[in-house]
């Protein structure tokens, strides 16, 4: 068990006197730069103008800089940014504003395991990662709870970066809710792992192969659809409230028995085989080579192949149709 932080263990006087800079005012920039200065932190942004974000900044009150007079007027820079722009950003503006002293800070230790930011002596390098998007740390600051937030140090050159990592997550309402202990290199590759094989990858493709199942086998897509795709939220809730245990709690009995006995033929062990191999390559860098060369000279060739056939899939056309009925969607 992960040693655990609250608000009891953080101090926001740490930050007297010092200043915060947000670089990208992106949705996670926006809710823990907003979080931080409710609760009486200066703080700084760098968005670069020109796009909606640097105007989000500017009618929420911050006057946006760029990345290098925010590293230059700060004690403690935050990057917010895309993980694939963040090692030019930092070589170019960042890095050389930075004094003995100072802190680098992030929230996904990406560039910072796999060495594509390497911080000068004297300066600590340390993340505070919510579990959550930017928006749902606003709201849950804002209704006086908690994301819970992960706390790891790289660099502790000044002493103080653990004093002062907690600080930040307290001010954007972690503490509430708990600051569990890691490293970069967990956070990195447990996240990864979980994008790839279960969250965005492994859940996506399974259900575009229960959809194509049912179809071919002559459904109709709309109940294809419902069965495979819609319902997953009811679902998902009921995990993210109670556990596996308790969603099966909650189920009728058919469908947990059918989980029970059916479900371990979908992902099996040759399941787990594939996702042994993910991780292997998330592991030895292979991925975040193959991720930074996809992204080099900002011709991303593949991403954008990608997303053209995502968006040319059945699912797609017959969900849009279906979600235009539901009301409740809608703003």
């Amino acid at each position: 068990m992960p040693k655990i932080y609250y608000d009891k263990d953080a101090d926001l006087k740490v930050y007297k006197g010092r200043t915060i800079a947000i670089v990208g005012y992106g949705i996670q920039g926006r809710g823990q730069a907003l979080s931080l200065r409710d609760s009486g932190l200066n703080v700084i942004v760098a968005q670069r103008p020109g796009g909606v974000n640097y105007d989000i900044a500017k009618k929420d009150g911050f006057k946006p800089v760029s990345a290098a007079e925010a590293a230059q007027k700060a004690d403690v820079i935050m990057i917010l940014t895309q993980d694939h722009v963040q090692a030019d950003l930092f070589k170019n503006e960042i890095e050389p504003n930075l004094t003995k002293g100072k802190a680098i800070a992030f929230s996904h230790g990406f560039n910072v395991h796999f060495g594509y930011i390497k911080a000068p002596k004297g300066v600590d390098v340390w993340m505070i990662a919510p579990k959550g998007p930017g928006a749902l740390v606003r709201r849950q600051f804002e209704e006086g709870k908690g994301v819970p937030c992960l706390v790891a140090i790289h660099t502790d050159a000044t002493k103080h970066a653990l004093k002062d990592a907690l600080a930040y997550a307290k001010g954007i309402g972690g503490g509430r809710a708990g600051i569990f202990r890691t490293t970069f290199k967990e956070e990195t590759e447990t996240d990864l792992f979980g994008e790839q094989a279960v969250l965005c990858g492994g859940t996506s493709e399974l259900i575009k192969a229960g959809f194509e199942t049912l179809v071919e086998a002559g459904y109709a897509p709309e109940m294809a659809y419902f069965e495979c795709c819609h319902e997953l939220k009811l679902i998902v809730d009921c995990i993210f409230e109670e556990g596996v245990d308790g969603m099966r709690g909650r189920i009728s009995d058919t469908a947990e028995y059918g989980d029970y006995s059916r479900g371990p033929r979908v992902v099996n062990p040759r399941t787990k085989k594939e996702m042994q191999k993910i991780l292997k390559e998330i592991q030895t860098g292979k991925f975040a080579r193959e991720w930074m060369k996809e992204n080099r000279e900002g011709k991303r060739k593949a991403m954008s192949q990608y997303r053209k056939d995502a968006k040319k899939h059945p699912i797609e056309k017959v969900g849009k149709r279906l979600r235009g009925f539901m009301s409740w969607m809608k703003k």
